[in-house]
């Protein structure tokens, strides 16, 4: 089965036309998605500008890291987990969308980030409290991650945006009416602008 014959096969399952047309199932996994977006985000701002050396300078590298990483871990499992039901639901729409395929991208990267940086940066972080000035590879792991993850995002709130332009030939143009005097001009037989 491709790609292709897998985004169309998924959404006609049970369980995703099931979820998808659900008055509480999908708002309630979407706000949960978007409120894990939210303090997850959070909390990875915090850590990067503590790495860049720009926020939360009052506390060591390895505090600030240490006592987020489990609350980032949990809020990352509940905000994939929420992302895969929503786009399984609906993977047919997600299938075309080059947003979504640039979010997924971005989220690779970041995957080999944080393997590239875990070893020297955020499973060294007492060795970076010892040194008197943040180390390079310390500032660099946290300018890749926050503008990796800031495309993650912004890339994210591009999906809902996109419209097919292979969808869309064929489809009459939606009008949109001002107010009455749009309405007095047609009337009139001259068209609106």
């Amino acid at each position: 089965m491709s790609l292709s014959e897998f985004a169309h096969w998924l959404p006609q399952r049970e369980w995703a036309q099931d979820f998808a047309s659900s008055s509480y199932a999908y708002p309630i996994v979407l706000a949960t998605h978007l409120m894990c977006i939210a303090v997850f985000g959070g909390m990875i701002l915090m850590t990067d500008l503590r790495l860049l050396g720009w926020a939360i300078t009052s506390q060591p590298v390895s505090v600030v890291v240490n006592r987020l990483r489990w609350w980032k871990r949990l809020g990352f499992v509940i905000m994939v987990t929420c992302g895969v039901l929503l786009a399984g639901s609906e993977f047919d729409k997600y299938y075309a969308n080059p947003y979504f395929w640039t979010k997924l991208t971005l989220l690779t990267l970041i995957g080999i980030h944080g393997l590239f940086f875990r070893r020297s940066v955020y499973y060294n972080t007492e060795e970076i409290d010892r040194s008197p000035i943040l180390p390079k590879n310390a500032r660099v792991a946290g300018a890749l991650s926050l503008a990796l993850w800031t495309c993650v995002a912004l890339a994210g709130r591009m999906i809902a945006y996109y419209e097919d332009p292979d969808a869309l030939i064929g489809q009459a143009r939606p009008t949109v009416a001002v107010g009455p005097r749009v309405a007095g001009v047609a009337a009139m037989g001259v068209p609106p602008r």
